[in-house]
Parts: structure tokens; C-alpha cells; sequence
């Protein structure tokens, strides 16, 4: 195959049939969530009040390392996928590198990003259990406009909690989900038990993830048949994700290369699992030596400042007490443009391979990522999401790294995203109107004390 080739695509007959789960291949299984209630191992049962059966089931197992997609979710994949495996020549070209650089586009979604691989799942199998109202949260709003498309393509009501400040920053998002039929709120709001009590305490609170959760959850446990989704942090939720890296796998194959490391940005863990898993199986189980970069934001640094505690995934306490990485769910972030990554904790599978030394992670000040996603666009032609500039300018370092070095590596990074809905925030960009946070110590160590006399 000539070594200009610049895209793979699978024929359709090879999109995957199967989501693959990690967890049955870990040496080290992740701790088990415990009832918010009891403090006891939480059963799937215990998920049955606020998620679909079949997806409280897949949270929960640990031994079937391949979960069968249904054939309804595998069609409505098919409108959209494969999607692309990309060789970025010209970045590669404009840094100087002898890295070869690849990415998996998840842009070209009808929705612009990979969220719809989960929200299809998600949506089905509610549907499949005669659900008729679904809720969740959204920071960017690509979760909240991913579900809107796929209730509507499964016959599900909608209602969206969108982080106060995305819904102020990133008004076409919200507007895409209510083209779908979604309602969509900002949180906090005063709809809910949740909400008014945040704003009693803290009237100019601009949201966050953990705020939205709560209130989703909220509206979810108290409206009849209805249910609670989510687009990243949970082992379901990644699970579905993984279709990405199954794709690029064979796709890699293609090439005639195989990754030396594999990069996704990091808000909850989906993205960074659904293409990092497939891979990291081989590491497991073949003796691959693949490295796996999380690249997060340094204002919302939870794997590379955060401690690994049991904390809630939401600010009122209502999900279970998950093993995490995390900054404490009462942690406020910064109001950053890369919405999606302003999540306090870590999933628990991402949380137990960074234990155990099967991943690293990096984090990348804003105006770093968004010089990344110029250069990028300003190369490739594509105009990535403020979150995927992450995992652009982490393959910026590493592809520096080989210039220096003079080492030919592959590397592979997750797209997760385009930023056309974004341009507000490149907008400030361009002006010289970001500015970089950076969280200090103590601030960290505050909020993990408040946690951790919480959990006393």
C-alpha cells in the first residue's frame, strides 16, 4: 500500500458486532461501587431505580470481556460509521517530526463527536424496557445534542441539564438539542431540590458537571417511567465507546503500523477508554508495550493532582460512592471553554489502570490546547472541539519528543470532536482573551479534606 494513503475506512460488513469489556481482562479488577445509603458493594439491582436494567447489567460485569450490540443500535451506527482513520502528513509535515501521526475522526458523526456511539446504546435499551422519558446532564452540550438525536430516533422524551455556563458560552449546542425536541434547562436551576439548594448557598454558581448530574437524577427518580443516562465517567458508557477503538484496530492493520501510544482527552473517561481499551487488551494479554496518555485539563486536574478516594459522582450525593481519581464532588472548576473536561472525578476502570502504572496522563493549559487546535486546523483542515485540542496537544509533545530524539513512533490520537459550534471560544482566543488556570495546592488539599471528613 502506497505511503501517501491518508484514510482508512472499513467496509460496513466490518463495522464490530461486539462492545469489548476490559474489566473481564484486569488483573486488577476495579473496586466495586458502594450504596450511597448502606456503604455496602452496590448490586445491579441497586441501578435499577435510575438506569435501564441491561445497563445497570453492564455497569456491574467483570467476566464477559465481549457484550453482543444489538442489531437496531448497530444500524443506526451504520449511518454514520466507520468513521475515518486519518494520516495527519501535514501536522507531522509542519512540526518536523519523524513521528507518523494518526487519528480516528469521531467528528464526522451526525452530531460532531463520538458521544453518539453511547447515546444510541443508551437510548435503545431504555426503549427496549418500555421507558417513554429519559434525563441527563451535558457540559459542552455534545452529550446532551448526541442523546437529543438518539431519543428522537428511538421515540424517547428528552430533558437535558446543561452546565449554566456551556448553556451561556455554547448557545447552538442548546439549540441543536431542542431541534432534536430535547428540553433543556441551565444548571442550577430552581426546578429541583438539587438546584435550589445550590443557588441558596451559592446564588452566582455557573454549574458543573456534578451540579447537572444531580438534578438529572433528580427528575429521573421522581417522574413516572423514566430513566437517568450519561454520557461519559461509567464502565457502560465506555463500554459503548469502544467501538472506536475496534474500528481503529483494524483500521491500524491496514496501515501496516501498530500504535506506540494511544492519546484521548480526559473528562470522564469514555473517549480516552473507547479508543485506548481495544489496544490496551493487547497489553494485557499479548505483552504489548503501547503507551496509553490521558491529556486533561491543568484547571480540572484529577488524574495528575487528584487522590484516589471513594466520592460521589455528583455534588448532592445521589449516585453511589464510586472509587475514583478525583478532586472532591463539591470541587468548583474553572469556567474553561473545554466544557466537557470540567468533571471533578474519574471513571473507576481508568481510575484502577492508573494505579496499577497501565496508563499516564498529562495536563495541558488552555491557550496550549488551543494553539494545538489552530495548528491543526491550520494543517489538516479540520477544526477540532476545545476538548479534542487536548489530545492534540499532548500528540504535540510527544511528536517533539521524537524530533529530538530522532525516533520514528506511531502515535494515535481520538478526535473526539470538531469545534464549529466553538467558534465563540476561538473568537476569544484569537483576541487574547483566555488566560490559562491553574489550581492551586490549596485548594486541592481543602476540598479533599472536606471529603475525606465526609467519608469519615
Amino acid at each position: 500500500m502506497s505511503t501517501k494513503t491518508k484514510r482508512f475506512i472499513l467496509p460496513e460488513s466490518e463495522i464490530p458486532t461486539q462492545w469489548y469489556n476490559i474489566v473481564a481482562d484486569m488483573p486488577n479488577k476495579p473496586l466495586l461501587p458502594l450504596n450511597p445509603k448502606t456503604r455496602q458493594p452496590l448490586q445491579a439491582s441497586d441501578l435499577y431505580p435510575i438506569f435501564a436494567k441491561a445497563l445497570a447489567q453492564q455497569e456491574m460485569n467483570q467476566t464477559d470481556a465481549w457484550i453482543d450490540i444489538p442489531e437496531p443500535v448497530r444500524e443506526q451506527y451504520k449511518n454514520y460509521r466507520c468513521t475515518p482513520l486519518v494520516r495527519a502528513y501535514e501536522l507531522e509535515k509542519a512540526l518536523g517530526t519523524p513521528a507518523h501521526i494518526y487519528f480516528k475522526n469521531e467528528s464526522v458523526s451526525p452530531i460532531g463527536s463520538h458521544k453518539l456511539n453511547s447515546a444510541l446504546a443508551q437510548a435503545y435499551f431504555c426503549k427496549q424496557e418500555g421507558i417513554t422519558n429519559i434525563t441527563t446532564e451535558t457540559g459542552a452540550g455534545q452529550w446532551g445534542a448526541a442523546l437529543s438525536y438518539a431519543a428522537k430516533a428511538f421515540g424517547l422524551e428528552l430533558a437535558v441539564y446543561m452546565v449554566k455556563i456551556s448553556y451561556e458560552q455554547k448557545p447552538y449546542r442548546r439549540s441543536i438539542m431542542q431541534t432534536f425536541g430535547a428540553q433543556v434547562t441551565a444548571s442550577p436551576s430552581m426546578s429541583t431540590k438539587a438546584g435550589r439548594k445550590i443557588l441558596t448557598e451559592h446564588p452566582n454558581h455557573q454549574g458543573s458537571l456534578g451540579t447537572a448530574i444531580s438534578e438529572a437524577i433528580e427528575l429521573a427518580m421522581n417522574t413516572p417511567n423514566c430513566k437517568y443516562t450519561l454520557g461519559s465517567v461509567l464502565n457502560h458508557v465506555t463500554l459503548h465507546q469502544t467501538i472506536i477503538g475496534l474500528e481503529a484496530e483494524k483500521q491500524m492493520a491496514l496501515t501496516g503500523e501498530y500504535p506506540d501510544m494511544v492519546i484521548g482527552c480526559f473528562g470522564g473517561g469514555s473517549n480516552f477508554g473507547g479508543i485506548s481499551f481495544p489496544f490496551m487488551r493487547h497489553n494485557l494479554k499479548s505483552g504489548k508495550k503501547t503507551r496509553f496518555i490521558a491529556a486533561e485539563p491543568d484547571s480540572c486536574p484529577k488524574l495528575t493532582r487528584g487522590v484516589f478516594r471513594y466520592d460521589f459522582g455528583d455534588e448532592a450525593g445521589y449516585t453511589p460512592l464510586l472509587p475514583m481519581f478525583t478532586l472532591g464532588h463539591n470541587f468548583a472548576p474553572a469556567n474553561i471553554h473545554a466544557g466537557g473536561l470540567r468533571y471533578h472525578g474519574a471513571g473507576t476502570i481508568v481510575s484502577q489502570l492508573l494505579k496499577d502504572k497501565m496508563m499516564e496522563a498529562v495536563d495541558i493549559p488552555q491557550l496550549e490546547s488551543f494553539q494545538a487546535g489552530c495548528l491543526f486546523a491550520q494543517t489538516e483542515g479540520i477544526i477540532p472541539a476545545p476538548e479534542s485540542c487536548h489530545a492534540i496537544a499532548a500528540t504535540i509533545r510527544e511528536a517533539n519528543k521524537c524530533k529530538e530524539s530522532g525516533e520514528e513512533k506511531v502515535i494515535l490520537f481520538n478526535l473526539s470532536g470538531h469545534g464549529l459550534i466553538d467558534m465563540a471560544s476561538y473568537d476569544k482566543f484569537l483576541a487574547g482573551d483566555l488566560v490559562n488556570y491553574s489550581l492551586s495546592d490549596e485548594v486541592i488539599n481543602e476540598n479533599i479534606k472536606e471529603l475525606d471528613d465526609m467519608l469519615k
